[in-house]
């Protein structure tokens, strides 16, 4: 007991210390020719790790951005003010997964608890983006009696425009794509306002509702006893919240089914994120539930899906193949001492780093069981998704429709492009953010710079889908391309599931 206690408290005092050194060093100036090492450094790693740093940008650009930056630096600067000039040549390398990480303040672990009994500053209002301008589009609790449709003008007097256009400058999309950026924007601007500002307890809002401007105070509210009952009463792990992927954070589910008509012929799954968090479990049942209602139409709908798992999404095409399918080709790597680089220690504790210490053998042999010297010298990584997988017994053999749009990216770009590819679903809304070729993830190598310590996390497998590559460099694009406004987002109507119901019914009636 006393051994344990020890390591506890080993682990507490060691977790302040390298919260107050991070915090000190990120304020701490840094010197020209150290940030100069720095773009070296981060340059020299892309080319050495990335699979296909050259995709939508020429060796040539990128050596002309790269050296730009260097020459802009002049001035000492912080490591926060170093990543807003870095950031955006990443940014143009327009490799949607690739980014410098924000480096935030990082808080104890007896601030975070305190933090854990306040409710959400920005967090319990929803945002919509159109032409670089903030919105607030649902507030559900009545905050300020903020109306939904309203802009908001400014942050404690500063111009909302101002950080549009600074954080729009961060953001990538994969390729020439750019239906991705509004979606990514409304959910990531306060992300990147309270990386830079700080914990708030309150800010000033500007708001301008048709013609009317005013000012409120958004205020941090301390969680009532009813409020700290309910969270408990959520986070009760129930056998239908692991299913459905329950997300305690937005009190929603990440994964959902039901039938749009009373005769259950329409059947119609919601996936906000490809988590893989019980999904065989779901869609086993889920499809099981579709065959013995013998439904004749299906609808999936990944819009705003950023994305996730390749094995889920393979699982879920099993659930849909009319026969055997491969979903990716063979992913490429750089090396084949790609894999090693994994940090595989990277946050380790003390005690979590003996246990992989021992586990490391293991892991070391695998990684250098799963690369192969391919074809044309290409080193490939083999997994189960680049194999031949057959279809389920109760996969469903209807007629298959999926929403998409500029929020549907990563694995959900994959699975979109090989449906239309292989012709097996009709695809309804809005151009993807991700890539119809394919994008590089998988695992990652992060790297950390030198000086600043700014992380960079480099995606160190080339996956694309088993298909004829458009060469488009743009995203899935839709069969029927059909766009929400925010006006339909503020009266809830949804034009595109709409018009697969209404095309439905003409079929069912013979028109």
């Amino acid at each position: 007991m006393k051994k344990l206690s020890f390591i506890a408290l080993f682990i507490l005092l060691f977790s302040c210390n390298s919260v107050q050194k991070y915090n000190r060093q990120r304020e701490s100036k840094l010197a020209p020719n150290e940030l100069k090492n720095d773009v070296d450094y981060a340059y020299k790693k892309l080319k050495e790790l990335h699979p296909n740093l050259y995709w939508y940008i020429s060796e040539k650009d990128v050596n002309k951005k790269f050296d730009s930056l260097k020459l802009s630096i002049t001035d000492s600067l912080s490591p926060v003010d170093f990543y807003f000039k870095i950031q955006p040549v990443i940014a143009d390398i327009r490799e949607g997964h690739l980014a410098v990480r924000i480096p935030g303040k990082r808080y104890s672990s007896t601030e975070i608890r305190t933090m854990k009994n306040k409710k959400s500053l920005f967090g319990r209002l929803e945002y919509y983006v159109e032409n670089q301008k903030l919105f607030v589009s649902a507030n559900k609790d009545s905050i300020e009696n903020i109306l939904p449709g309203s802009e908001i003008l400014s942050i404690n007097s500063i111009p909302v425009a101002i950080y549009m256009k600074k954080y729009r400058k961060l953001m990538t999309s994969d390729g020439f794509n750019s239906t991705f950026y509004p979606y990514y924007l409304k959910d990531s601007f306060f992300n990147y306002y309270s990386a830079e500002n700080g914990y708030l307890d309150s800010v000033k809002l500007e708001t301008r509702y048709e013609d009317v401007t005013k000012t409120v105070q958004l205020k941090r509210e301390s969680k009532s006893e009813v409020d700290k009952e309910k969270e408990k009463a959520q986070k009760k792990n129930k056998s239908d919240k692991r299913t459905n992927d329950y997300v305690l954070a937005t009190d929603s589910y990440n994964r959902s089914f039901k039938f749009l008509d009373q005769d259950s012929t329409i059947a119609y799954i919601k996936v906000k994120s490809f988590s893989k968090s019980f999904s065989e479990r779901f869609y086993k049942e889920t499809f099981q539930k579709i065959n013995d209602k013998k439904s004749t139409h299906l609808v999936i709908d990944v819009r705003e899906n950023y994305g996730g798992s390749l094995s889920e999404i393979n699982n879920l095409y099993s659930y849909l193949a009319k026969e055997p399918f491969v979903l990716v080709k063979k992913p490429e790597l750089t090396s084949k001492s790609s894999p090693l680089k994994t940090n595989y220690f990277r946050k380790s504790h003390p005690v979590t780093y003996v246990v992989k210490a021992i586990m490391y053998p293991f892991v070391f042999f695998r990684q250098i069981l799963v690369v192969k010297k391919g074809e044309n010298g290409k080193v490939n990584y083999r997994m189960k998704e680049s194999k031949v997988t057959k279809p389920k017994e109760n996969a469903f053999k209807g007629k298959l429709y999926v929403l998409i749009n500029g929020g549907s990216f990563s694995a959900s770009s994959i699975i979109t492009s090989k449906l239309k590819n292989d012709h097996r679903a009709l695809l309804v809304g809005e151009e993807t953010g991700g890539a119809n070729d394919g994008t590089v993830a998988g695992f990652y190598s992060y790297q950390s710079l030198p000086h600043s310590k700014l992380q960079l996390p480099i995606g160190l497998l080339l996956i694309q889908p088993n298909i004829d590559f458009t060469e488009t460099k743009k995203g899935v694009t839709p069969n029927v391309e059909i766009l929400n406004s925010f006006k339909d987002t503020l009266e809830k109507k949804d034009s595109q599931l709409e018009w697969i119901k209404l095309e439905i019914e003409k079929e069912k009636s013979g028109k």
